[in-house]
């Protein structure tokens, strides 16, 4: 007797696999411990891509015991096509092809990686920020601890450091130019093992950006200039590998290896001063409100001769049509706006600054909400918001 077919599901995962043997089974667990989503209403896809283990027959076997439908599929992608971004893109279309050809209003595809582990809370995060009104929810993740714990010291102490100034730097932007879709606290990591968004999202961007090393963050780059809402959420967490022989090219693994062997590198690219930080962030603000036509007073001529740039190009970028496009042109034309490596050794000096930053800005906050109508309000907003 044929059994009857799957039900449309309302949430699939897709999870690209390479050669995960031994990590499989515990991320497919994690997802079985999930608070807060029925596991009728989900599925899962594994694509286990040119594989030369047992990964996919594995997660066969351990399909009886998890109480979510799971599908299993293999695939070897092309020699050009056999990268982060191939792979996971197969995931994640074969992972939208489950919804079938009319898929739920409300159909949530997401993704995360073969050596991850959701925390309980994942699924229930991420569907609190789509109903907070996301499209898209771009999650976060933490070190394994036992393999943290193998890590060099100085290693350890770097990865801290540059994961609590990143987290700074984003406290003042949510101070200077906040966005009601991606409130404080919130954070600036674009990882593929937290990825969501709605299906409609998905297929507005034409699907993950097949690129060989940074499709996670390809993708919500996309969506970003598509003037989709993307939620930055700390509670959305998946615990990964911080293993020194990884399978991505690109990957964490790689990078953990080219900061041990060069331990004076440049800290992660995202990073900048903290002055110039400031400076990023308040003439973003000024945009904002130039795109969103609400400027202030002096706005368009104040930005212009802050970033030397004429009136009139200004003005061409602050009328397209989004923000995020807008905001990446206006960058890419003004050289005060280039970034500027960061060393290692400087960044104690610029936890301390961007410290007495926030302190001031606080202050100025406080201030402002306090006296709004008054001269005092008036002669800070500026430098609180």
């Amino acid at each position: 007797m044929s059994m009857p077919p799957h039900p449309a599901p309302q949430l699939v995962i897709a999870i690209p696999a390479r050669d995960e043997a031994t990590q499989i089974t515990s991320c497919l667990d994690a997802l079985a411990r999930q608070q807060g989503v029925q596991p009728d209403s989900m599925a899962v896809l594994v694509m286990a891509n040119n594989c030369s283990d047992d990964t996919a027959t594995l997660a066969r076997i351990h399909a009886e015991r998890l109480p979510y439908r799971l599908e299993v599929a293999e695939c070897t992608l092309p020699r050009e096509r056999a990268h982060a971004g191939g792979a996971r893109r197969a995931a994640m279309e074969a992972g939208a092809a489950l919804f079938g050809a009319a898929p739920p209003a409300d159909a949530l595809l997401f993704s995360t990686d073969a050596d991850g582990r959701a925390e309980p809370g994942w699924i229930a995060a991420n569907l609190a920020a789509f109903a907070a009104g996301a499209d898209a929810v771009a999650g976060t993740y933490a070190p394994d601890p036992a393999e943290a714990a193998l890590l060099p010291a100085p290693l350890r102490r770097r990865e801290a450091m540059e994961a609590s100034y990143a987290t700074l730097l984003e406290e003042m932007a949510s101070l200077i130019d906040s966005d009601p879709h991606d409130p404080w606290p919130r954070h600036a990591v674009h990882s593929g093992a937290s990825i969501a968004l709605r299906l409609s999202a998905y297929h507005a961007v034409g699907g993950l950006p097949e690129v060989p090393v940074g499709e996670d963050r390809a993708l919500f780059a996309a969506l970003l200039r598509a003037g989709l809402r993307v939620r930055h959420c700390p509670s959305a967490r998946v615990i990964v590998s911080c293993r020194l022989e990884g399978r991505a090219v690109g990957g964490m693994a790689d990078t953990l290896r080219q900061r041990l062997a060069q331990p004076d590198a440049p800290v992660d690219e995202r990073l900048e001063p903290a002055l110039a930080a400031l400076l990023r962030l308040r003439c973003r603000h000024a945009l904002r409100r130039l795109h969103g036509g609400r400027p202030r007073i002096g706005d368009p001529a104040r930005l212009a001769i802050a970033l030397g740039l004429p009136a009139g190009k200004l003005g061409a970028i602050a009328a397209m049509q989004h923000f995020w496009p807008a905001w990446e042109e206006l960058q890419r034309v003004a050289p005060a706006l280039a970034r500027r490596p960061l060393r290692l050794v400087d960044l104690p000096r610029e936890i301390a600054r961007i410290h007495t930053l926030l302190r001031l800005l606080r202050m100025g906050r406080a201030l402002v909400s306090a006296r709004a109508a008054g001269p005092a309000g008036s002669d800070l907003r500026g430098f609180a918001t």
